[in-house]
């Protein structure tokens, strides 16, 4: 019997409008959907009237339920995974599985549909031929800085996700890594019925946040404009550096060594 096919299937991120019609087929047809939530992809599947069984595949159980899951893949049957929301394995589990499966020889294949950092980087107005998808940033705040300086001389367009309450914290720990002037757009509720998108420097964008609180409900993509391909980039990651050396060195030491190991100019470093 010849093996089943796992499809990828994504689902919208609000608008319920924009699940595409060969999804929908595709999700009646195959013998179960593995969902991280079967309660929330129940009432998706419920309000298209699909009767299809779900199985709960999350970070948890995984590893123990790919195996199973590709048996009966392997037994003929094809399945279908999805997520909360959106494409699949975006930020959410599921490459396990997909590994596993292809480590098999089943085909896996993706019906494209809604993605919350792809729609959120195509109204943005910021440079999208060259970006980086960062996910969710660490809940810990001392994680989070750390992570943000090693990100702060990326030259690409980044991307991330964020909750509703870290968002302002988030914004305040960007300013402080990026700078007050980087651009910056924050992308609210997409295809939901209060969507909001907002552009400025990370200054504006959070003070706006912290002016109101409508601003902080929801979900978020975060996109920030990369680091100047010369001497923006130079200095921002010799001030990384010099941050770093200050804590072993003293400052005219760690200034003139950051200076060497970045190319940024000693002066600009010195005492920043």
């Amino acid at each position: 019997m010849p093996a089943g096919t796992l499809f990828i299937v994504a689902t919208p991120i609000g608008n319920l409008g924009d699940l595409t019609p060969r999804a929908l087929e595709t999700l009646r047809g195959v013998a179960a959907i593995c969902a991280e939530d079967t309660r929330r992809s129940g009432q998706l599947m419920s309000h298209f009237g699909v009767s299809t069984p779900l199985l709960a595949l999350h970070e948890h159980n995984e590893d123990a339920l790919s195996q199973r899951v590709v048996e009966r893949l392997l037994a003929g049957e094809s399945l279908a995974l999805v997520s909360d929301a959106g494409t699949p394995l975006v930020s959410d589990p599921g490459f396990r599985l997909v590994r596993a499966a292809r480590a098999a020889g089943i085909k896996v294949s993706p019906l494209p549909g809604a993605c919350a950092a792809i729609a959120a980087l195509s109204v943005a107005g910021l440079p999208s031929d060259r970006f980086t998808f960062e996910g969710f940033l660490p809940a810990k705040a001392s994680a989070r800085r750390e992570q943000l300086q090693r990100l702060a001389g990326e030259t690409r367009t980044l991307v991330f996700y964020e909750s509703s309450h870290r968002i302002a914290e988030s914004l305040a720990d960007m300013r402080a890594a990026f700078g007050d002037d980087r651009p910056a757009v924050l992308a609210r509720e997409l295809t939901k019925l209060f969507e909001t998108v907002l552009d400025g420097t990370l200054a504006d964008l959070q003070q706006r946040v912290e002016a109101d609180d409508n601003q902080r409900k929801g979900e978020f993509v975060v996109m920030v404009q990369g680091a100047g391909d010369d001497l923006d980039a130079r200095l921002v990651e010799g001030r990384r550096v010099y941050a770093l050396l200050n804590e072993h060195l003293p400052p005219s030491a760690a200034a003139k060594l950051a200076a060497e190991i970045t190319g940024a100019p000693r002066k600009a470093l010195y005492g920043s």
